[in-house]
């Protein structure tokens, strides 16, 4: 259960808030009293979005943004400042998978892609709303990083070299912000499901033929529940409650931490 009021008179802004992270952590934040500035590329999941957050009777606003234009990113977060009138807590985001291949193999292209999106986006956000909370000496921000970057998986050079960067990221950025009150940390889910990004690892995985997954889907997904030591996948909603605990007050002495969303792995 959420306090209606813990969050009330705040403002968050969430990227990727048209997926089904972003989304969930926007309705759990909504349900606490925080009015939520919604960002995504722009299109009928981001209205869908921001309708379904605005049904906790808060006030939400959908902004189409592509977080890899450093100069898009500061245009909408000065309006969404103008339109809010502050930005209390941020919750960063926006990423992409990214291709599966043995690094030897892996496309330059899409390495670059993911990167572009998962490190210099994440980036782009950080350093553009920090801008505004160091003006007023307050801010909670939490980035989306992944087991991913504790541990580096198989075939997914770019997805996990972008999800250790956004670590390091979140421990400099605490360092910086320090002084200002205002608190940096990282959540870091590993498999995730049932849904899309569940399906689409276990498929991609299999299809890579490598001596760490079968290239039978149903064993690979057995496989990667076999090695969570609570032998089961996160559910979605398991996330929001971390997030919203690394916003609030009871994390107040907090700052540079990734927790681990993992069911015991480490």
């Amino acid at each position: 259960m959420t306090d209606s009021k813990r969050f009330g008179g705040k403002v968050t802004l969430v990227t990727g808030a048209a997926g089904n992270i972003g989304l969930a952590t926007a309705r759990r934040l909504a349900a606490s009293g925080s009015a939520i500035a919604l960002l995504d590329l722009a299109g009928e999941k981001l209205d869908a979005a921001v309708h379904t957050v605005a049904a906790a009777g808060v006030t939400a606003r959908g902004y189409g943004c592509d977080v890899t234009d450093a100069a898009n990113v500061q245009t909408i977060v000065d309006q969404v400042v103008a339109d809010f009138g502050q930005i209390d807590f941020l919750f960063n985001n926006a990423g992409y998978q990214g291709a599966f291949a043995p690094v030897q193999d892996y496309p330059v292209e899409d390495f670059a892609r993911v990167m572009s999106i998962n490190v210099c986006g994440a980036f782009h956000v950080l350093r553009a709303v920090s801008r505004h909370m160091v003006a007023r000496r307050f801010g909670r921000i939490v980035n989306t990083a992944s087991m991913a970057g504790v541990g580096g998986p198989p075939n997914m050079a770019a997805y996990g070299a972008s999800k250790f960067a956004i670590v390091g990221l979140t421990q400099t950025a605490s360092k910086d912000l320090a002084p200002y009150n205002i608190r940096v940390n990282a959540i870091s889910p590993a498999f995730m499901g049932p849904g899309f990004m569940w399906d689409r690892q276990v498929e991609l995985q299999a299809r890579v033929g490598s001596q760490y997954f079968s290239t039978d889907p149903k064993v690979v997904a057995e496989q990667m529940i076999n090695s969570v030591p609570m032998r089961r996948y996160g559910d979605i909603k398991e996330i929001p409650g971390v997030v919203e605990f690394l916003l609030g007050d009871d994390s107040s002495y907090m700052t540079g931490v990734n927790l681990p969303i993992a069911g015991g792995i480490l």
